[in-house]
């Protein structure tokens, strides 16, 4: 675990005393969440998979600003690993997580046919997408303080709404992230926490841009007012959801996609 522990010198930031944990934060559209967060006063827990190297240059980047993370390895579909992954930022932090962001995800970029889809693939990605934002938010429902501006945010996809061929079984588990958010919503609402999905269209990440050629992005280009999204644009909704601002704003699934359809 590498952690930053520079003094946040604003006492005037949004989310100055909040904790904010962030599944997948070290890369893509998480690790720009964890950076917005960060520039919101937050303390961040930014974990990650593997890839430890991403994790700690974006928190010596954080420290750098004179902002506060910790980088935490942990498998999301492992029950015993979330629960040190909340420990862990309790630990470093001194608080339970008033903010959490499920973003992690796993995407097939063989694209196959639901005929053509292995069991082996089908797994995967619903131990990460479906498994382990239950277990995360499961987590989050039981350790976010109540009446403290507590957030739970989800991701699913856009491709919700496409409905394309090859994304049979990853649009099933975004369908099962939307179910279970809406739910715990209204589950978590009585303690003063709000649960809402981001669902982005194309985004310029390393998980958009597996197995496609350039004639595809073209054409999602063309149907997404002339541009693919930056994970900026994307970031800054979590942000805006996070935000107190955002209170009366609950069990929602919000379409970031420029009007890709």
């Amino acid at each position: 675990m590498a952690v930053a522990n520079a003094q946040n010198t604003s006492s005037l930031l949004p989310l100055d005393g909040r904790v904010a944990l962030v599944t997948g934060g070290s890369r893509g559209i998480g690790r720009e969440v964890s950076s917005q967060l960060a520039a919101l006063g937050a303390s961040v827990v930014i974990n990650y998979a593997s890839n430890s190297s991403k994790a700690d240059e974006l928190v010596a980047e954080l420290t750098s600003r004179g902002q506060r993370a910790v980088a935490v390895r942990a498998d999301v579909s492992d029950p015993d690993a979330v629960r040190a992954l909340f420990d862990r930022a309790e630990d470093a932090f001194g608080s339970p997580p008033h903010v959490v962001v499920a973003s992690a995800g796993l995407l097939n970029p063989k694209y196959p046919a639901l005929a053509d889809t292995t069991v082996e693939d089908f797994d995967a990605m619903f131990a990460v997408n479906v498994r382990g934002t239950f277990l995360v938010c499961r987590e989050a429902a039981r350790r976010v303080p109540p009446n403290s501006g507590g957030r739970i945010v989800t991701f699913s996809s856009s491709i919700m709404g496409t409905l394309l061929p090859g994304y049979a079984a990853y649009t099933a588990t975004n369908g099962a992230v939307e179910a279970m958010t809406r739910i715990l919503a209204k589950e978590v609402a009585a303690k003063g926490v709000t649960a809402n999905v981001v669902a982005p269209g194309p985004v310029r990440t390393e998980l958009f841009f597996a197995g496609k050629d350039e004639a595809f992005v073209r054409k999602v280009e063309e149907r997404s007012m002339g541009r693919i999204a930056e994970t900026t644009d994307v970031a800054s909704v979590v942000k805006f959801l996070v935000s107190d601002a955002a209170s009366w704003v609950n069990g929602q699934v919000i379409r970031v996609n420029g009007g890709f359809a």
